[in-house]
């Protein structure tokens, strides 16, 4: 026999041209795994010859294929057993032959990864078959797909990145309940599978003769070692959602099906979503980390294992954390980090901006260097291992298997690695402990003293004095604190919660001192806090980021209606960390790309969590308009602007899968002989056809279509094309209003439509042409003034800016048009203005009493229908500004008058702007716009009067 072998271990030298010879002296002499393998069978190395594995890894089909022929000759559990761990010692020396003779460590991991997912699944296959006679198969589910056995591999199998000598975390599912059919005896579905399970963890774990193909590790499933082998969904689903812990989160992150249904297993996983990943930006995920980060820390010091290079400081497992963290935090909402490999959700961070390349290429450099060691390690011994060795030789190996000249060479790249990746790891899961560097004595003071008052140390007049000398007013923001603090959200926290609490409020505290109203801003912040209670995620991302805090608190002493959105919707949060968005609003094409962004991450069969994200979307932006605004960084005319931008986005979106939504139930409807397509247009009026919304604007709509009169549409549940647009319209006008947990979009106007809330929800536009030039009334066309084309079909908005010019510019009567107005003007101020009461008292409605906002835009309305005949130019523009500017290029405006009515328009909408962030009404102080009503009224008498060009 053993001259035999030497014959064999001959041949195959012989066989070898001199690089390989080169590459195999030098993996023998690096793994003694690789060595003793070729010496046990020589014949090995002439069939990874053949096979061309010793240069490039084997493809996935390849493996499953050979080991599905090999295992098809094995009739008992002891001949699957050596097939499978003689399968495993063939393809591991080829792996340990290309990763010593340099292929990449990601290479490396992904065919340990593909070798461990055939021998699963391949065992699998073989044990279902073997035992089928006596066991039978399980029961079909109720949709009558068949069920097999859901194995989901759990951390860096999951990744698809397995080191060299992996243990492979495994969890054992299957979709439902039910009983085996066609064995000797029935089994329910529970029996069955963990039966199941346990042969197959035989398969690959026992050690025998061979050695074992894998080490399988379970302990990751629900309740542990303690806990059943195998579960179904119902109950997986059950137990992750009441009883799951922040650490299986974590372990959930990288849980990838790889083994008998698969496409169950992503069933399951999609189940498991909501608890793997926050819709909320999950800032407590950090201190899970630190705490298992310290975990692991304690242990390492405690069995003196410093010297791992996965567990120890600036090890691979602080890379992962890092990573990690981002992924927990924002992956609810960056939904492009719901990977489960950590090289894709590093190029991810940087594709969101959510890390610099910079620091990304040097984790991952310094990834790719701890990995090359480890697997340098484990390939020597063929064991799971991170410990650096005390052995002399195996030193020498590690240097040589990475280039470097010695052992020393070794350990100073490994220490500078090391001290880079725990740089990175301190920058985001380090402790938030003063910086006895940058905070000052006073600073750390001042927290401890807030810190004594909230946790009850300081007697109330001592709490009151501190208080009251720190700019509150002592006693009633004492008593408001106590209020908060004895209530019933409050008292019944849990643990983790009332830590985040008790760190977080001293924070608070301290920066409303700091504020110009410190009693104002904690009565406006409180509110968030106590909305925020049992989502303690968000106490977390005031305390890992202490710098939001003089922002909040600004923003809420500033704005009620800020501080009650914020209230409301505390996601809105996130906003707070990134200063530069947050005082900077988007322009109408950033907007777009925005919303395109965050919906195509949304299934799209997922309306409920499509809603979610555009009335998100809107939140955000308009909180946006709003810091801007309150900072003083944007001008009256570019908050009404950004404002505008972003309801025609959000129309946009909206009219798109409202249309998509209903073309795939009927069929596109039937267009008209003169077009090519049937076409739908989205009008707006008022302040939105004006380029002027508020915050909290309603939209004015009007809806046109053009299609073919008779006609229907083409799918097979065909309907009248007059009710796919009135159900166009109505699906509108229900994803606008629809209210889901962040509230609704906006509220909607079609008073404005032909015949008002008596007409046709939607109409065509030859019918919307002949009721404006025979029916409409005159403040009808004065609406159509401030009209125009939002969301929809291009021609069809052409075609409607072409009629609007053609009313508004026919010859009038200026008289007859004159009193029409002025009787509109009067009515409206007998209903709409101030009281009797209110003007006793000194007060103005900014809109609708005699020299307000309204009578200027009137006064606008009326000179474009009198004058368009003659000045078509008035016809360009929607907006009240740019109508006076074009009152004065057209010389029928002295520009003196006009720049004052502009000044005075100016001071109304930005008291209007004002009044709604500070949630007030309409009603200022006559006093303070004395000077800018006369003018109006002024000129009110002589403009309705004289006419425009007097």
């Amino acid at each position: 026999m053993r001259s035999e072998a030497s014959a064999a271990a001959l041949a195959s030298w012989e066989s070898l041209d001199s690089e390989a010879r080169r590459a195999l002296c030098r993996t023998c002499l690096l793994s003694e795994f690789a060595c003793k393998t070729l010496l046990r069978d020589p014949a090995l190395l002439s069939s990874l010859v053949e096979s061309g594995e010793l240069s490039r890894r084997p493809q996935r089909r390849w493996l499953d294929a050979s080991l599905e022929s090999s295992l098809g000759q094995a009739e008992s559990e002891e001949a699957l057993h050596a097939g499978l761990r003689r399968f495993r010692q063939a393809r591991m020396l080829g792996i340990i032959w290309r990763d010593l003779n340099g292929a990449d460590m990601w290479q490396t991991a992904g065919a340990v990864s593909d070798l461990a997912e055939a021998c699963l699944e391949q065992a699998l296959v073989w044990l279902e078959c073997h035992f089928e006679s006596r066991w039978g198969r399980p029961q079909a589910r109720e949709d009558g797909q068949p069920q097999r056995l859901v194995v989901l591999g759990m951390g860096k199998l999951g990744a698809g990145e397995l080191n060299l000598s992996s243990d492979i975390d495994l969890i054992f599912a299957f979709p439902e309940r039910g009983t085996t059919q066609g064995g000797e005896r029935t089994y329910d579905h529970q029996q069955y599978f963990t039966k199941l399970g346990q042969k197959l963890i035989a398969a690959l774990d026992t050690m025998t003769a061979d050695g074992f193909v894998f080490r399988v590790d379970m302990r990751l499933r629900p309740l542990g070692d303690g806990g059943p082998l195998v579960g179904n969904f119902n109950t997986l689903t059950s137990y992750y959602q009441d009883q799951g812990r922040e650490w299986e989160r974590y372990a959930m992150l990288k849980a990838r099906p790889v083994a008998g249904n698969l496409a169950a297993g992503h069933e399951l996983l999609d189940l498991l979503k909501p608890f793997i990943y926050r819709k909320y930006l999950d800032f407590g995920a950090i201190e899970s980390l630190r705490e298992m980060k310290a975990l692991i820390h304690r242990e390492v010091q405690r069995l003196g294992r410093d010297e791992n290079i996965k567990l120890g400081r600036g090890g691979i497992r602080e890379v992962e954390f890092v990573v990690q963290a981002f992924q927990l935090i924002r992956g609810g909402r960056d939904t492009e980090l719901q990977v489960t490999s950590l090289r894709e959700a590093m190029s991810r961070l940087v594709a969101l901006e959510l890390l610099p390349s910079t620091v990304i290429d040097e984790l991952g450099a310094d990834y790719l260097f701890l990995r090359d060691l480890e697997h340098a390690l484990q390939c020597q011994h063929d064991r799971q291992t991170q410990m650096l060795p005390d052995d002399p030789d195996d030193q020498a190996r590690l240097a040589m298997a990475l280039g470097l000249s010695d052992w020393q060479t070794l350990r100073q790249a490994l220490a500078d690695c090391r001290e880079r990746v725990r740089c990175h790891f301190d920058a985001v899961i380090a402790d938030p402990e003063p910086d006895s560097e940058t905070d000052t004595p006073h600073e750390i003071d001042d927290v401890e003293r807030w810190c004594q008052l909230w946790q009850g140390e300081l007697e109330r007049d001592a709490a009151e004095a501190l208080m009251a000398q720190a700019g509150f007013d002592g006693p009633e923001a004492y008593r408001r604190l106590g209020v908060f603090r004895d209530s019933r959200g409050v008292r019944s926290m849990q643990r983790i919660g009332v830590e985040r609490l008790e760190a977080v409020m001293p924070l608070l505290l301290s920066a409303a001192s700091r504020s110009e109203s410190p009693t104002l801003a904690l009565e406006r912040v409180l509110p968030l806090f106590e909305a925020v209670l049992r989502r303690t995620a968000y106490l977390s991302l005031l305390r890992e980021n202490p710098e939001v805090l003089p922002s909040l608190v600004r923003l809420c002493a500033s704005s009620p209606w800020i501080a009650e959105q914020l209230a409301r919707h505390p996601i809105l949060l996130d906003e707070l960390l990134t200063p530069a968005t947050l005082y900077s609003p988007a322009d109408k094409a950033q907007l777009a790309d925005e919303l395109r962004q965050a919906l195509t991450r949304i299934p799209e069969d997922d309306e409920e969590s499509w809603l979610e994200a555009l009335r998100v979307f809107k939140q955000t932006q308009v909180l946006r308009v709003a810091a801007s605004d309150i900072a003083g960084a944007r001008v009256l005319m570019k908050v009404s602007d950004y404002l505008t931008a972003i309801a025609e986005v959000v129309l946009d979106a909206v009219l798109q899968r409202a249309w998509r939504s209903l073309t795939a139930r009927y069929g596109n409807p039937r267009p008209s002989a003169e077009a090519e397509r049937a076409a739908f247009l989205i009008v707006g009026y008022g302040k939105l056809g004006g380029i002027e919304l508020g915050y909290g604007s309603d939209l004015d709509l009007v809806f046109l279509y053009d299609a073919a009169p008779q006609g229907s549409t083409d799918g097979p549940k065909a309907i009248d094309n007059v009710v796919f647009f009135t159900r166009l319209g109505q699906r509108i006008i229900h994803l606008l209003t629809a209210t889901t947990p962040s509230g609704t979009l906006y509220e909607v106007d079609m008073r404005l439509r032909p015949s008002g809330n008596a007409g046709l929800l939607v109409s065509t536009l030859e019918a919307f042409a002949e009721y404006q030039r025979r029916e409409a009334w005159t403040w009808e066309h004065q609406a159509l003034v401030r009209a125009r084309a939002i969301a929809g079909d291009q021609v069809l908005a052409e075609r409607f800016e072409a009629l609007r010019r053609e009313v508004l510019g026919r010859t009038r009567d200026c008289a007859e048009l004159r009193d029409e107005v002025v009787h509109m003007r009067a009515r409206m101020r007998q209903h709409l203005g101030s009281g009797g009461d209110a003007r006793e008292a000194g007060q103005f409605h900014l809109k609708q009493d005699a020299g307000g906002l309204v009578d200027i835009e009137f006064m606008n309305q009326f000179a474009v229908l009198a004058l368009a005949s003659q000045e078509p130019s008035l016809l360009e523009v929607t907006d009240n500004m740019r109508l006076l500017d074009g009152l004065i290029e057209s010389g029928r405006l002295e520009e003196a008058r006009a720049r004052e009515l502009q000044a005075a328009y100016l001071a109304y909408r930005d008291a209007g702007h004002r009044a709604a962030l500070a949630k007030r009404g309409s009603l200022v102080s006559e006093a303070d716009y004395a000077k800018h009503r006369d003018i109006v009224k002024a000129a009110w008498q002589r403009w309705m009067e004289a006419g425009p060009s007097a």
